[in-house]
């Protein structure tokens, strides 16, 4: 297979991802201190700094918001075809939602997925497809107020080598294993690791976790599950 034409970047303007950011550890993600329970958090360990070979920032940001793409030979591991992902299953927490495309407001802000009772996870359209090479972004809501615990609410229990599988268009399973889970403040998130290329399929799962902040009314962190992709087979 030729992995070039799969080598789809995420494009986030510097602003995009300024609010993207924002949004994902604020009022995006509902108000929790109204919460019946309190979302599990990664373990303190997990926040350790990890070399990966992804360009690193600390800024949310970057004057470099798309890097430039890797050579075929850098790919590492097994890579798809790109297809819309439709489906994401994580049995560890009871995850199994339909997938939604987020794409862009008129202000260039990310869009996110609606709040509801039927709390869905929505894949960012600008990043690779899930199975694709370099890092395919899901985003999803901890818990909101009229509703209760939302899609990701979970998501600080994953563990590394917890498999998940996002079904594709295309009738292809793509199975991936958590490498680790980390909780980050918010004006410390490693914006390029995150969503910067990788040289492999890879995918980000991305919700808010820590404390909530009364003056701010949202949350202090961002939880953000890192997995590979390991496998695939017929949906």
């Amino acid at each position: 297979m030729n992995t070039a034409q799969h080598g789809r970047r995420i494009r986030l303007s510097a602003g995009a991802l300024a609010v993207l950011l924002a949004l994902v550890g604020a009022a995006f993600l509902g108000i929790g201190i109204h919460a019946q329970e309190h979302a599990p958090q990664p373990p303190a360990s997990a926040a350790i700094p990890y070399s990966t070979t992804a360009t690193h920032s600390t800024s949310p940001t970057p004057s470099a918001a798309t890097p430039g793409p890797r050579s075929a030979g850098a790919v590492t591991g097994p890579v798809l075809n790109a297809s819309i992902p439709t489906r994401l299953d994580i049995p560890a927490i009871g995850v199994s939602s339909t997938l939604i495309e987020l794409g862009l407001n008129p202000d260039h802000s990310v869009q996110v997925p609606p709040q509801g009772r039927d709390s869905r996870a929505g894949w960012y359209r600008y990043s690779p497809t899930p199975g694709a090479l370099g890092p395919a972004v899901l985003l999803g809501h901890v818990d909101s107020v009229q509703y209760g615990p939302g899609v990701f609410f979970k998501l600080g229990a994953l563990r590394p080598g917890t498999l998940l599988t996002v079904t594709r268009a295309d009738h292809t399973a793509a199975v991936f294993r958590v490498d680790r889970v980390v909780s980050y403040p918010k004006d410390r998130f490693p914006t390029l690791e995150v969503y910067g290329n990788t040289d492999h399929a890879a995918l980000r799962l991305i919700t808010c976790g820590g404390a909530f902040n009364l003056s701010s009314h949202s949350y202090e962190n961002n939880i953000v599950a890192y997995a590979s992709l390991v496998s695939s087979h017929a949906a």
